[in-house]
């Protein structure tokens, strides 16, 4: 079985989404939600550069006619959001891309203040995302006065012929500088983003990178395989890398755990004492509020966003209508979820998770046991022995963890699957 399908960050994915036909008001879609525990995101869709390996919803070169225009926008949604949601309360908060560090320093306290009229803000967790070159110390500043408890930064090598390799010029010396200024802020939360994969890359240069990392002792560390995606700028380049990735795999896992971090899924690795203050989002069991043209936003039968392409001048022309935009108070294009989607999307979202599906939560939400709802979908990886039951848990076993790319497009439905293969990539 091919390890690396696809990477399931939420499910569906947005190729699943089609638009909303009428279009939902937002306080009907609201309605009857849980709200006393939301999760705010805000995106900004604007980089420095744009990375080979990257598919994300994201422009480069934004003027500032353009990101204060966004802000302009994003004042507007939010207006929209609160008015939906009268009476919600945030547990969570982040703010992704893109690069949200992106914008200057005055951009972002801008942006700060429109999260800040979400309640809660300023005194829940908050996650940002930031690159090397735009973590400066008058932008991290803002964030350290904002109550910004993670910083993720995506470094993907130490290398700097590796970071050629993967279309993101970059030097190390720039990077240990942000590092060292991140650190220097005093955030509770280092995130840093590493790649493996890379054309050239070997174990020993693997290891480099991974023992570099450590230096800064990061309370996190994500390990992303290299995907070759349409539209992006490695997206021509064709080959059989899986033996590789794996095996590098497995040796960032096991030195990692070496090191005394613990696993949380494929991707994610913690420092056992690093619990407080991070943004880890469960979307199986909390909704979210997404607030930017590349956002989602989740309750527990509707998921909604915008428009999504990954192609530059698709993505330039979403953005353009966005901030034009003026009234944002239905939801324009989304996946509706029935009672076996839901029970789908708990599993594929918690089975991904070291931790696994705790059955009793999953029976006391859905009055069943996903090995009597999903036989046909679990009984290969049971056969392949890369599942593990007890009493209390469903979890895979750290070769099941290793193969989650796999075995999470494995479990998407035979709606969603043929929703996805009929999107037009744009």
């Amino acid at each position: 079985m091919n390890p690396y399908q696809a990477y399931v960050y939420a499910y569906p994915h947005k190729t699943a989404y089609r638009p909303l036909q009428p279009a939902p008001g937002l306080r009907d879609v609201w309605a009857g939600e849980s709200l006393d525990a939301l999760f705010l995101y805000l995106h900004v869709p604007f980089c420095e550069m744009r990375c080979g390996f990257c598919n994300l919803f994201t422009r480069t070169g934004a003027p500032e006619e353009l990101t204060g225009a966004y802000l302009d926008a994003l004042d507007r949604q939010a207006t929209a959001a609160l008015d939906a949601l009268d009476g919600a309360a945030f547990s969570t908060a982040a703010f992704g891309g893109g690069t949200p560090t992106y914008f200057t320093a005055s951009e972002l306290e801008r942006l700060c203040g429109i999260a800040g009229r979400f309640p809660g803000f300023g005194s829940i967790p908050l996650g940002v995302e930031t690159s090397p070159a735009t973590a400066t110390t008058d932008r991290l500043a803002v964030l350290a006065d904002h109550g910004t408890t993670r910083v993720s930064i995506g470094v993907q090598s130490f290398l700097d012929e590796e970071a050629r390799a993967a279309v993101r010029p970059q030097k190390r010396a720039e990077v240990e500088a942000a590092l060292d200024r991140i650190r220097a802020a005093g955030f509770p939360i280092l995130n840093i983003d590493l790649i493996y994969g890379i054309d050239g890359q070997t174990p020993a240069t693997w290891l480099h990178s991974l023992n570099a990392a450590l230096t800064w002792r990061p309370e996190e560390i994500y390990l992303y395989p290299l995907y070759v995606r349409p539209l992006t700028g490695l997206g021509r380049r064709a080959q059989d890398w899986d033996d590789q990735r794996l095996t590098l795999y497995r040796l960032g896992r096991d030195h990692l755990l070496g090191e005394g971090y613990e696993q949380v899924s494929m991707r994610m690795f913690r420092l056992p004492s690093s619990d407080a203050g991070g943004t880890e989002y469960c979307c199986q069991t909390d909704g979210m509020v997404g607030l930017g043209c590349g956002a989602r936003s989740y309750t527990s039968r509707l998921h909604y966003s915008f428009e999504y392409a990954v192609g530059a001048g698709q993505v330039r022309s979403i953005i353009d209508d966005y901030v034009r935009e003026t009234d944002f108070t239905t939801a324009r294009v989304g996946f509706s979820l029935d009672d076996d989607e839901r029970r789908r999307r708990h599993l594929v979202q918690s089975l991904l998770q070291a931790a696994g599906v705790d059955l009793s939560t999953y029976r006391a939400r859905f009055g069943s046991d996903p090995m009597d709802d999903f036989p046909a979908d679990l009984k290969p990886f049971a056969e392949r022995g890369w599942l593990e039951t007890s009493e209390d848990v469903l979890r895979l076993t750290p070769e099941g963890l290793a193969y989650s790319d796999a075995i999470g497009p494995a479990l998407f439905s035979s709606r969603v699957q043929a929703l996805m293969a009929s999107y037009e990539a744009r």
